[in-house]
């Protein structure tokens, strides 16, 4: 894949200013590709857009295929008659954090009520668009739909404490459970159909203003995911459906300990049996919907952190070999050229960099990483290469307003001394020198060119909670902010 040279944002759908206490992949992010046109942006960088579980994270979905019910635009639901506009009345309306215990029961009240709505009032051609959907995707949808049936039939819990008939995925069982949870799977099926078909009008709405979209695929799946439930031979699990061995990352930048993530490991030697199937499934998934993919934790591929179930912290892993190159080849026999952005940071080996360079994928450079140490760093500007994305920050990192201000003596000096400017106007000269780099695509976190501070941070690696909350202002996104987007992209080339 091919880069041209090219800008564009970092922001969640979630974080946008809407109504109902949550932005949506509906009227918000119409309204935000509007903006990004107005900007100058070629490129709108989104998180993972699964339905979220445990901590509210997006890289911990309840399924790698469907999409997130939160998102649904509930105003796109009143104009096509599923929804009365006193319905919203009283809707959790806070506007700068996302409250999830409040936004999901409310969402899920008004998505029962429009299935309702749908069944008695909906025309025909819905009903057949519904049907055609639910056909075309019926490979990942009829198992979602009977483990979300079945999960919220049971109280919530993980697949792992189900009864063991459903756990071992018995025929009868399964079959039981299809019938006596009809109603409930047809539910799920809407919710995705809707999701959907609000996903392709926000992809065709950004063809239309000339914006790209960047989806965001993590390596890794839930462990109360529809994915380990139903394809159980695709994971080290032991004959009860518990993982043996888990993900994570050792010690590293963000943490002493490093991170123990608990998502399950691969067994790779069961997708290669398969030709890697539901990789290939996964990645034409996400194709769909974006325009590019970035594949989080794209080291895991080369070798991975297992660490033995049941650990207290990460120290105690090893790495093992991944499935390397084939992957990929395999990948692209299937669906051809990948436009594949890969995250290859952390502890990166010249292996790494062979993989990703022998798959012809960009990877990534984070500026926030270049200062403090040594002249030679790999994120230093100067450092950067064609072939790549340059950011100032990710989702895991603070805002650079708020990396400045606590950053330590030797990276302040660092920093001042490459960027040739006073103390004060390094969060600027941050995104200057992104923009300004040789990488073809340059990335800039919203709240970065809103000047935020740590306040606006989106995740803090390894703590449980607080994180992916934040919201943009309500007038915000405002004219002057485009322009002045715009005008620094320009000057730049972009």
């Amino acid at each position: 894949m091919k880069l041209t040279r090219s800008a564009g944002i970092l922001l969640h759908p979630t974080s946008l200013p809407a109504p109902h206490g949550v932005g949506n992949i509906g009227q918000a992010s119409r309204a935000c590709i509007d903006f990004l046109a107005r900007a100058g942006q070629t490129y709108w960088q989104m998180l993972p857009l699964g339905p979220i579980t445990y901590g509210d994270s997006p890289y911990q979905a309840l399924s790698a295929f469907a999409g997130c019910p939160l998102l649904v635009d509930l105003e796109d639901l009143v104009e096509a008659g599923w929804l009365d506009r006193s319905d919203l009345e009283g809707a959790p309306d806070h506007a700068h954090a996302v409250r999830y215990s409040e936004v999901i029961p409310f969402h899920d009240r008004m998505l029962a009520l429009a299935w309702e709505r749908f069944q008695a009032r909906s025309e025909a051609s819905a009903r057949e668009a519904m049907a055609a959907f639910a056909a075309g995707q019926a490979e990942w949808l009829e198992e979602f739909a009977l483990f979300m049936a079945l999960k919220l039939s049971l109280g919530g819990a993980a697949w792992t404490s189900w009864p063991e008939e459903l756990r071992r995925r018995d025929d009868g069982a399964l079959a039981r459970a299809r019938e006596e949870l009809a109603d409930g799977i047809a539910y799920q099926v809407f919710v995705q159909w809707l999701f959907h078909e609000q996903m392709l009008a926000l992809r065709a709405h950004a063809a239309d203003r000339g914006i790209r979209l960047i989806g965001d695929l993590p390596i890794f799946v839930s462990m109360d995911s529809a994915d380990a439930w139903a394809h159980p031979e695709l994971f080290h699990f032991d004959e009860k459906g518990h993982a043996t061995v888990v993900a994570g990352v050792p010690p590293d930048y963000f943490s002493e300990t490093g991170q123990l993530w608990g998502n399950p490991l691969y067994r790779w030697e069961a997708s290669r049996a398969t030709g890697h199937a539901w990789w290939i499934a996964r990645m034409r998934q996400a194709l769909a919907q974006f325009d590019l993919v970035r594949i989080d934790h794209f080291r895991g591929f080369e070798a991975y952190w297992e660490i033995p179930a049941g650990a207290l912290n990460a120290i105690g892993g090893r790495w093992v070999p991944g499935p390397g190159l084939e992957l990929f080849e395999a990948l692209g026999r299937e669906l051809g050229d990948l436009p594949v952005i890969a995250e290859d940071l952390g502890l990166i080996t010249p292996e790494v960099e062979a993989l990703r360079d022998g798959a012809g994928l960009p990877g990534m450079k984070i500026l926030q990483f270049a200062f403090g140490g040594d002249d030679d760093n790999a994120y230093l500007p100067h450092r950067h290469v064609e072939h790549g994305v340059v950011y100032t920050g990710t989702h895991d990192n603070d805002t650079t307003v708020g990396w400045w201000q606590s950053a330590e003596a030797p990276v302040r000096d660092h920093a001042c001394r490459v960027l040739g400017v006073a103390p004060e106007h390094v969060p600027g000269a941050l995104i200057e020198a992104a923009l300004g780099s040789r990488a073809n695509l340059a990335v800039i976190p919203l709240q970065d060119w809103l000047g935020l501070g740590a306040e606006a941070r989106m995740n803090t690696p390894g703590l449980p909670e607080g994180n992916w909350a934040w919201r943009v202002a309500p007038g915000a996104l405002f004219e002057g902010l485009a322009e002045h987007i715009a005008a620094r992209t320009r000057a730049h080339g972009r």
